[in-house]
């Protein structure tokens, strides 16, 4: 891209906020501008995806304020709000939308507040010059609202390269237990609960949890959780240890035995990609894009709310570490294919052409 290129970032609330769909962000822009491009960010506060009168009066009045003929990426999570702010800018300002999942399939929705968000986004979409999608599945997602396939293009996330371990298995491999490992805020898309309820059928096994993720998504949510587990047979075996610094994480990841994601549905799932580059195996929930990034041979996909299913997949790979180890194996070829950030920069780049490109 050349140096004169110019966009901003729409995005809702705090961008160093510690989810896959802000890293992502974080870490596009961070590439971005690596490559020589003027990337700023527009940050939208507000309760998004659900704003209220005065987040809805302060976008209107930053979005307004932008120059005509300004590229604008704009995050999904406020973006399928903003379908009437937008409107009168559709096309003064050049629209591409940054789509992480659908805002509909966000699990604990009524059927009336799911059915309205979807009204809401294929509105909003209709305003967008392109649309990004972070996955094959997310794509699919948005065409069904409406968006013609031929006006989305997938870019992925990157990876960051990481020091990977010889072999599977660390305090497990040592005789300290297995060691398994969750990255996932608490909320209800991640299925914590359905974790639990099949380890709590495995407790003559040697294991102990470990969830990373933030608590203050979803509070009445994570202090259920945390009580569950503050006493009773899953005590001191399953440790919630919060949002982490990127370096605290890595440690978490380099002394793991076994990754588990319990999610009901995830529009990617960064944090596999993760779990494949420090060679972890993998027992994750056949949801959403989660089919896709599991890599086949690099661990158990399992039908999505499932305890007993859970229980089992769990069973067969605590049991067999030989079976972990040719999972692993099998992670660590995945993961040198994985793209880079400055490669899937490159193909956003081509992206952000074709939008500025386009006739209004």
């Amino acid at each position: 891209m050349p140096a004169a290129r110019h966009c901003r970032l729409l995005i809702p609330g705090d961008w160093r906020t510690l989810t896959g769909g802000y890293r992502y962000d974080r870490r596009l822009v961070e590439s971005l501008r690596a490559r020589g491009a003027s990337v700023e960010w527009l940050r939208l506060d507000g309760a998004w995806p659900r704003p209220d009168e005065a987040s809805l009066a302060e976008a209107r009045r930053a979005i307004a304020a932008l120059p005509d003929g300004e590229c604008v990426v704009a995050d999904g999570l406020a973006f399928g709000a903003l379908g009437e702010v937008v409107a009168p800018h559709a096309r003064r300002l050049r629209w591409l939308a940054l789509v992480h999942h659908p805002l509909h399939l966000e699990t604990g929705l009524d059927a009336a507040a799911a059915q309205a968000l979807r009204e809401r986004e294929s509105a909003a979409l209709r305003h967008a010059r392109w649309v990004v999608a972070v996955s094959g599945q997310t794509a699919r997602d948005v065409a069904e609202l409406g968006v013609p396939p031929d006006r989305i293009t997938v870019v992925e996330p990157g990876n960051d390269a990481v020091a990977v371990p010889g072999e599977s298995g660390h305090a497990g491999a040592q005789g300290g237990g297995l060691q398994l490992l969750c990255v996932a805020t608490l909320t209800p898309r991640k299925a914590h609960a359905v974790l639990l309820d099949a380890l709590s059928g495995l407790l003559a096994l040697d294991w102990t949890l470990h969830c990373v993720g933030s608590a203050a998504r979803d509070p009445a949510l994570a202090a259920a959780l945390h009580a569950r587990t503050a006493g009773g047979p899953l005590a001191g075996r399953v440790h919630w240890h919060g949002e982490l610094s990127a370096e605290a994480l890595q440690a978490r990841y380099a002394s793991a035995d076994l990754f588990v994601l319990a999610s009901l549905h995830e529009g990617f799932g960064m944090v596999v990609n993760e779990a494949l580059a420090h060679g972890l195996p993998i027992v994750a929930s056949r949801a959403g894009a989660l089919a896709h990034t599991v890599p086949a041979g690099a661990g158990l996909l399992v039908p999505p709310g499932d305890a007993g299913a859970w229980r089992a997949a769990l069973a067969t790979a605590m049991a067999d570490r030989a079976l972990r180890q040719r999972w692993a194996e099998a992670a660590r070829q995945a993961a040198r294919a994985l793209p880079s950030w400055d490669q899937q920069a490159a193909r956003f780049e081509s992206v952000l052409d074709r939008v500025q490109g386009l006739a209004p």
